[in-house]
């Protein structure tokens, strides 16, 4: 191969790289996690990535091993005296070859991780529609929940199964980071602006909620619960909530 045909090749081929990429992203839009017509739960979808992370550096690893393995055995030193390796010398095309295949192989792989990655980041910052808004004031060393119909909670928060939750978050204190390790999300509140995450609890059952940023010396206690509740259990408990703290209104 000439040098000019070489340099050509090599131009066309990086120019493709963007067009790998954005088709790579639309391929993982579509994956088993989110699909037209229903909610992109993003817990589902960092489970698939971390499955996928985990494949990959396996199967890589493993073949690194076993490359590795049959050089030492194939090269060993012998009784004798060194070796003198007799190797025909590679053409320029054929030592090109041996580097920019194996890199296009692994960076294809790395950048389909990358845009699943990508996708599922929009996940957890695009919020659905159809959501219950509940706000959060993080101090030291408590969750204060606030819904929409003015109750207010302490350290457990209660949601109806089957509908995305948002909530937006400040502090009145210091850093917090609001995390709820079953729903695989995690977000910080600080003092003077407003934050937000979601979550999509599709059962009901019982979560731990703690905080993800060290914010004082009580901050190991600084723990809470996520309950979720059956849609019609949770609206009788937030009726009953609204009556006993004296907040009749609508409905959340």
């Amino acid at each position: 191969m000439h040098t000019d045909d070489w340099r050509s090749t090599m131009i066309r081929t990086w120019r493709r790289w963007p067009v790998l990429l954005l088709a790579a992203t639309r391929f993982a839009e579509a994956g088993e996690y989110g699909g037209a017509g229903r909610i992109r739960d993003p817990a589902s979808g960092w489970n698939h990535l971390w499955n996928e992370v985990i494949i990959d550096i396996t199967v890589i690893g493993v073949v690194f091993a076993l490359v590795m393995a049959w050089f030492l055995f194939r090269y060993r030193r012998r009784p004798g005296g060194p070796e003198v390796g007799s190797q025909p010398r590679l053409s320029p095309a054929a030592a090109v070859g041996w580097v920019v295949i194996p890199v296009f192989v692994f960076l294809s792989d790395d950048l389909f991780v990358a845009a699943n990655g990508w996708s599922l980041w929009n996940d957890y910052r695009t919020v659905p529609a159809d959501r219950l808004e509940i706000a959060l004031e993080s101090g030291m060393y408590s969750w204060d929940y606030t819904y929409p119909n003015g109750v207010r909670v302490q350290n457990e928060l209660r949601v109806p199964a089957g509908k995305p939750i948002m909530l937006r978050m400040t502090s009145r204190d210091t850093l917090h980071s609001h995390w709820i390790p079953d729903f695989r999300v995690k977000e910080d509140s600080m003092p003077g602006r407003v934050t937000y995450m979601w979550f999509y609890p599709d059962k009901p059952g019982e979560h731990v909620i703690t905080c993800g940023a060290y914010c004082g010396i009580m901050h190991s206690y600084m723990a809470g619960k996520l309950i979720v509740m059956p849609p019609a259990d949770y609206q009788a408990w937030l009726d009953q909530e609204a009556a006993r703290q004296g907040r009749p209104g609508k409905s959340a």
